[in-house]
Parts: structure tokens; sequence; C-alpha cells
């Protein structure tokens, strides 16, 4: 099982990117105002919370996890981010979310191959509880859908990029 010995930093730090690429990718594919932005960094990090209270979850997916949890990693993380999205104009962040993920999928399925299904599907649980997490359309929580249209070709461009079936 993979950890983060198994990584060279840079990796590492791809991997702890990924976690937060999945839920902006979502997010950047149909911004909408602060409520639903809200309901989907929250639903982006009950993901990170149940994978660390699931006894039977992926080593990695645990290792990550557990250094996203301390200050280092989730400031590896942040300045990660934050370089790949300085000067980005909007519409660019999707796209270098995926390609993000898409790097990130080598990575795994190159160095840590017995733990690349698990930790590319969590990924892609994490998107779609995100695009799930509010609805789109519809006026004051009435109507609309539950997964938009922009969502729904988001969570089929990660899969891909995460070479898994839509």
């Amino acid at each position: 099982m993979a950890d983060k010995s198994s990584f060279t930093a840079d990796e590492w730090k791809l991997l702890l990117e990924s976690v937060m690429m999945a839920s902006i990718a979502i997010t950047a594919a149909e911004p909408h105002g602060l409520w639903g932005l809200l309901q989907e960094s929250f639903a982006g990090g009950a993901e990170l919370a149940k994978a660390k209270m699931d006894p039977g979850a992926d080593a990695l997916i645990k290792a990550v996890v557990a250094d996203f949890g301390t200050a280092d990693g989730r400031g590896i993380a942040r300045d990660g981010m934050k370089e790949k999205f300085t000067a980005s104009k909007p519409e660019e962040i999707k796209a270098k979310c995926i390609e993000t993920l898409q790097q990130v999928a080598e990575v795994v399925d190159t160095k840590a191959p017995a733990d690349a299904t698990a930790f590319k599907t969590w990924l892609r649980q994490i998107s779609q509880h995100v695009a799930e997490a509010a609805k789109e359309g519809g006026f004051l929580g009435i109507g609309g859908v539950t997964v938009s249209e922009a969502e729904k070709a988001t969570l089929a461009e990660i899969s891909n990029a995460l070479k898994l079936p839509a």
C-alpha cells in the first residue's frame, strides 16, 4: 500500500491539491451564489471527514486525508493551488482543475497501482457529492435540478481525466 513516502514532494503536493481540485472543478463549471458555494464547500469537506472516519478506506486515501488535516499539508495544497490559479481567468480554472486531475491519475497509476482505482474513484465521488450539494436553477429552492447539465459535463470530464468510466 502506498503512502507519502511512495511519492516525490511534487507528486505528493499534486495528490493534496487533487482533493480540492475535484471540488473546485464542479463549482467552476457553474458558479452560483454564496449559499450554493457554501453547500458545495461543505460537501467536499464532508467527504474528507467521511474518509478519515472510515476504517475500511484505502491506505493512500487515509494518508492524503491525514496530511491534509495538518497545517503543513493544507499549506502545501493551498500554495500549489495559488500557484496554479494566480492570473487565471475564471473560465480557465475548471480546465486547470481537470488538468491537475489528469496528472494525478498518471502519478497514482504509475506509483501506486494497487491504490489507484480506489483513490481516483474517491476523487470522482468528491466531485459527484459537490455537484449534488446545491440545486441548480429554480427560484428560492423551488424547482431546479440536483445536477446541472454543465456539472454533468464536468463530471464526465473528470471521469475521463481520471481514466474512469463515466
